[in-house]
Formats: structure tokens, C-alpha cells, sequence
């Protein structure tokens, strides 16, 4: 897990995954190329966790904005943008995880516990390959750079 800054930013954005998986680290190459396009107007987190550790990592945030892979079963690269702010997100898009407890049923447990950020967003890119040892594949990096496109805009609006 690798944090820059000091955790008081108002906007948090977390990029969840494992890049040893193949289209799983997306979330992971997504928020490396957002730090340095974001600057100091929000703070950016690259975990492997997405388990109730992923709480914390959102706590005491105004705006936080998740990026990680989906399998939906729909095409490789599609981007899912789900607000979380204000009811639980489609399990049928954040279907399940590799941890105990997935990214729908940590999102609901912030909300119950009263630590879940004013504003959620979630970014779900789909997943393709998710081989140990595999790249990333070509659908789903070219959906890196848009998802880093609206993320910045994201941003952009959440300040103003």
C-alpha cells in the first residue's frame, strides 16, 4: 500500500488491485497516472486491499472516488460508473472479490457505521484476463486513459 500525502484531502481516490493479475491491476495503473495529472487537489492511494481495511482508507473524506476492475460478463474495457453516494450499488456489476468481503458489502458497512464520505463514486472498469503473470490487456488499458479522463473532470467539478 503506498500513501503520498498526509490523510487531509477532501477528495480521495483509491485504486484498488493486484497487478500481478493481469487486467486486475487497472485500478493500481489508473491512479499512478492520476497522481501526477491531480497534482495536490486530491489525495491518491494505490492498495491491494479491498476488504473492511478499504474503510479506513476512506474515512474522514468528503469525496471519495474508487477505481477497480469488474467482471460482469459484459466486454473487456467497458467502464462502469456507479454513485454509491446514495444507496448500494448493482452487486450484478461489483459481483465479488477475492477477499472475504466485496467492494458492495464494504460500501453498505461504512454507510450502516456512519464513516461512508458524503460522496462515493465508483469506477469499475471491466476485466478480461485475470491470469497470474498476464499484461494488461489492450481494451482494458485503453480504458485506463478514459476513466482518467473523467476522474480529473470528476475532480474539476468536485471543487467547484
Amino acid at each position: 500500500m503506498k500513501h503520498d500525502s498526509p490523510r487531509s484531502s477532501s477528495i480521495r481516490i483509491i485504486g484498488l488491485g493486484n497487478e500481478l493479475r493481469g487486467d486486475d491491476g487497472v485500478g493500481l495503473l489508473a491512479v499512478r497516472r492520476l497522481r501526477q495529472a491531480i497534482g495536490d487537489r486530491a489525495e491518491v492511494i494505490e492498495t491491494e486491499m479491498a476488504g473492511v481495511e478499504l474503510i479506513g482508507l476512506m474515512e474522514g473524506a468528503r469525496v471519495a472516488i474508487l477505481i477497480d476492475a469488474v467482471q460482469s460478463k459484459q466486454s473487456p474495457g467497458i467502464i462502469h460508473r456507479l454513485d454509491a453516494s446514495t444507496g448500494p450499488i448493482a452487486v450484478t456489476v461489483v459481483p465479488h472479490s477475492s477477499h472475504a468481503i466485496g467492494l458492495s458489502e464494504v460500501l453498505e458497512l461504512a454507510r450502516v457505521i456512519g464513516v461512508l464520505p458524503p460522496r462515493v463514486i465508483v469506477y469499475g472498469i471491466e476485466a478480461g484476463n485475470l491470469e497470474t503473470g498476464q499484461a494488461l490487456s489492450a481494451p482494458v488499458a485503453h480504458a485506463v486513459e478514459k476513466v482518467v479522463e473523467q476522474v480529473i473532470q470528476e475532480c474539476g467539478a468536485c471543487h467547484a
